[in-house]
Parts: structure tokens; sequence; C-alpha cells
């Protein structure tokens, strides 16, 4: 008797300003298809404008996960919004229902995906200090203490070098020998791979507009309404892009110009890293954005394939 077959989860990942929600929404109003967010920042309530989430109506039309989990000042781990995930995943599968995961935390989507090896955590002391060096620093170190890790790790991807050199100092093992033990035999979904790609200077374009529109919708003013309701200014969410600028802003330390021009360059850096990202991921398949139709064609094939 063969195993029972896997639900399969469409994964539609990328940098942020590429239209994965736009496309995830056209395909869910043709078939039905409900949508679980890959996102660690739109986990946390009351950053709605600064995070691109859903709005309200959209919500209501089609049905989102993994929004809105925990108040800012609590913690989140991709751990524990994988867990989340997948049990929205498992409740989506059982009404029949196409199941997209959408967003462009890639960690997040690896941990859905196949889990998370256990061992060492995360240490923001630790993170910073090995984001403060150069990456041929990085990598030099990486290479004289976990070779396995060098030769698997491309030599442009900061994030993951980064990762592994901190759970060398949290775990005192080689992250190689903790991938061989675990070789990410958690997978429960069957996962198919969609990542959108957008040429450089439209998605520099993209961006700009996308922080511009922030500011006019009222990023300042979300923010002062989270300071007013006691969340401290220094907590984690409320430095992350957009609201770490806005937070200037707000102190007198900048004007809106300024804010919106230091929110566009943390934004396009931050989509470069994430493009660094995903395209270490080799089940990925790059489809173009700026084609919508074929887009939306892809994945709906992705959905009904067999």
């Amino acid at each position: 008797m063969s195993a029972p077959r896997r639900p399969r989860v469409v994964a539609i990942v990328g940098p942020t300003g590429t239209g994965k929600t736009e496309l995830a929404c056209a395909v869910a109003r043709e078939t039905g298809a409900e949508i679980i967010s890959a996102d660690s920042m739109q986990v946390y309530r009351g950053l709605d404008i600064g995070t691109a989430k859903p709005s309200a109506p959209l919500r209501a039309e089609i049905p989102h996960h993994g929004l809105d989990l925990v108040a800012p000042d609590e913690p989140m781990s991709a751990g524990r919004w994988a867990a989340h995930a997948r049990e929205a995943a498992a409740a989506i599968a059982a009404r029949g229902r196409p199941i997209l995961l959408v967003g462009g935390t890639g960690l997040y989507a690896r941990a859905f995906a196949g889990g998370l090896i256990a061992g060492a955590g995360s240490d923001e002391r630790v993170r910073a200090q090995l984001e403060a060096r150069s990456n041929e620093d990085l990598r030099a170190e990486l290479e004289a203490a976990d070779a396995a890790a060098a030769a698997r790790i491309p030599p442009a991807d900061r994030v993951r070098t980064v990762r592994a050199l901190e759970v060398l100092r949290l775990a005192a093992r080689p992250i190689s020998d903790a991938h061989a033990q675990h070789r990410f035999g958690d997978r429960p979904f069957e996962l198919v791979w969609l990542g959108l790609a957008v040429e450089r200077d439209a998605l520099v374009a993209r961006l700009r507009a996308r922080v511009e529109a922030m500011f006019a919708q009222g990023l300042v003013a979300e923010l002062a309404g989270l300071h007013a309701a006691g969340y401290a200014p220094d907590l984690r969410p409320l430095r992350s892009i957009g609201y770490r600028e806005a937070g200037l802003l707000l102190a007198g330390q900048i004007d809106e110009a300024r804010a919106i021009e230091l929110a566009w360059i943390a934004t396009r850096r931050y989509a470069k890293r994430q493009r660094t990202w995903f395209r270490a991921e080799p089940e990925l398949d790059w489809i173009d954005a700026d084609d919508p139709k074929r887009a939306r064609e892809r994945v709906l094939a992705a959905i009904s394939r067999r």
C-alpha cells in the first residue's frame, strides 16, 4: 500500500515589492485558495501600514493566516510561527482548498517546509558582532571552522554565513553537523516553490513608490499610536525598516523627506538580501512578475499538477 499523499502547498516567495500578495489573491479568487503569510513582521498586531499587511476588506474576502499572532512586545520565532502555519495548512487541506504560502521571510518559509534544526537558538549580541564584520572576514572564519558549510553556502550569501558562525558560537558545533543529523526530514507537506522576480531598476522604482505610499497612508501616526499604547520605541518590531525611520521623524531628528529616503535605502538593501537568500534555494522556480498573466498560469499549474 502506498503512503498517503501529502497536502500540496504552493509557495510564492521573493523580495519585497514584487507583487506576491497581488498574485496570490488573484489565484485565490479563481481557485478558492487560502493564504498563509510567511512574513516575520506581519505577525505583530498593530503593525499594519509599515508591514504592507493585507487590508481588512481583503482578508474578509480571502482567508489569510499567520497575521496578528502576537503583540509587538511578545516574543516570536520561526519555529513558533511554523507550528501555527502548519496547523493552519492542515486545516485548509482538510477543507479541500488549495494552500498558498506567501511572503518574503526565507527562514519562515524554510521552517514551514522542512522544520528547523534543534539546538542553537539566536543571540542578538552575537549576531550584531558578526554583522559588523566584512564578508571576506566572515567567509575566512567559516572556511576555517566549518569547511562543509562553506562548501554548501554560496560566497555571496551573507545571511547563511552569519547564521553558520552564530550556530558555531552558540552550539559549539558546526552547523554542517546539525544539518547532517537533521536532514530536514520533517516534511509533512509537498512544497512547490515559485519565486517572483522583477528587473532591478523596476524593483527599485517600485520600492520607492511603496515607501512613499506608506508614509502618505499614515505610517508615522500608526507608530505614534503604538507608542501611546505603551509599546517602547526600542522594541525590536518598532526598530524594523520603516518604523525605525518614522521613529526618528517623531523624535524630531530628521524631516519626512529624509525619513522616506532612509527607509527606501534600507528597503532596497533588504530586498537585495532576500534575493540572495532565495537564489540559494535549489528547488525554487523563478517567474517574471512583470508578466502577471503568465505568473498566474504558473501558480494555477502548480496547484493542479498531478
